[in-house]
């Protein structure tokens, strides 16, 4: 391999994280690319159409550059508008629609070794792209949480909720107890949808957004939005719902046109297995330096929510958009890099 062919760095996901990462990499000079599987800030484009964060514009930020918003709380489009205009003032390198399918390595000239990234594009076209290093920051909104019940990939159930107009007049069941939950329960209320939430849990959860959490119990207190407590989901029918309480064991079936399965995601990983990363059976999630973000594979660094496994709560873009310019200082650290930079 011909080292004039091999960039620095190689970002996985143009997520918050990842884009953070190549921020900082540009900033210290270091050649980048990100490939992303579909698009900027893939994740948050599948949100809620009207999503409102939990946190502020200012935690939200990468790159030093201002999140201006007139709100206390930023909009989902605003968010999108927002990593828009980062991509671009940075002249960031982001390869769009490729996933990658596979991470190796091979020797280059002279000495050492390269990673080798290979991808597919939504054409299928397949190419290996090289770097001296690779950051994985594919995010935690890849794989859902199944139920494992019959008739869950059912073409009326999803576990992604995105707007509320198909859903006028219709009976929608909602499955889970958290912010997902309870915005989606609120947001097809008002939109017209007869909704009941399931949880098996005997309240909602206590880290549902502050303006939030009044409103969803106040709504189920005076019966606008029914709710079955200490019950689960056992089966879902082609127009019904059979749930099952947690403290009698008896069951009832309900009604139900739509099903959302809003039980929290994980990150996917099946590419950090196939390159040797070390999973940690506790957490199901990536074995890595808590200083360095470096994993048992030398070079190949984790940024973002992919470091929680099933933990994602734990990692938000507020605490996760630092990880790339951690990352990036102990690149520029490295024996490898300056054995790279002086060839």
């Amino acid at each position: 391999m011909n080292t004039r062919n091999v960039l620095d760095v190689l970002v996985v996901g143009a997520g918050p994280a990842g884009l953070a990462t190549a921020i900082a990499a540009s900033k210290s000079g270091l050649s980048c690319q990100v490939i992303e599987k579909g698009a900027l800030v893939n994740s948050l484009l599948h949100y809620p159409t009207e999503m409102v964060f939990f946190t502020t514009p200012e935690l939200m930020e990468i790159g030093g550059m201002p999140f201006v918003s007139p709100y206390d709380k930023p909009t989902r489009l605003e968010a999108l508008r927002y990593y828009r205009r980062v991509t671009d003032a940075y002249q960031l390198d982001v390869i769009f629609n490729e996933t990658v399918t596979a991470i190796s390595r091979e020797p280059v000239e002279g000495n050492g070794e390269t990673f080798v990234v290979d991808t597919q594009s939504s054409m299928g076209v397949r190419r290996p792209r090289h770097g001296r290093f690779v950051v994985i920051a594919t995010g935690a909104y890849d794989v859902t949480n199944y139920l494992d019940i019959p008739g869950e990939d059912s073409p009326h159930v999803s576990h992604y909720y995105t707007q509320p107009h198909p859903f006028f007049r219709k009976r929608v069941v909602i499955v889970g107890g958290k912010n997902s939950a309870a915005e989606a329960a609120l947001d097809l209320y008002r939109a017209g949808a007869s909704v009941t939430l399931v949880h098996r849990r005997s309240a909602m959860g206590d880290s549902i957004k502050y303006w939030v959490k009044p409103d969803i119990e106040n709504r189920i207190r005076e019966g606008s939005i029914g709710a079955r407590f200490d019950t689960r989901v056992v089966e879902i029918r082609p127009t019904e719902v059979v749930l099952e309480s947690e403290r009698t064991s008896i069951r009832e079936i309900l009604e139900a046109d739509a099903v959302f399965l809003l039980t929290g995601y994980r990150s996917d990983t099946t590419l950090l297995r196939n390159a040797g990363v070390e999973i940690n059976p506790e957490t199901c999630g990536p074995v890595f330096n808590r200083e360095t973000f470096e994993t048992n594979v030398p070079r190949l660094y984790v940024a973002g929510a992919v470091v929680a496994g099933l933990r994602s709560g734990t990692v938000f873009i507020e605490n996760g958009r630092f990880h790339g310019q951690r990352v990036i200082e102990e690149i520029l650290k490295t024996n490898d890099y300056r054995l790279a930079s002086s060839q």
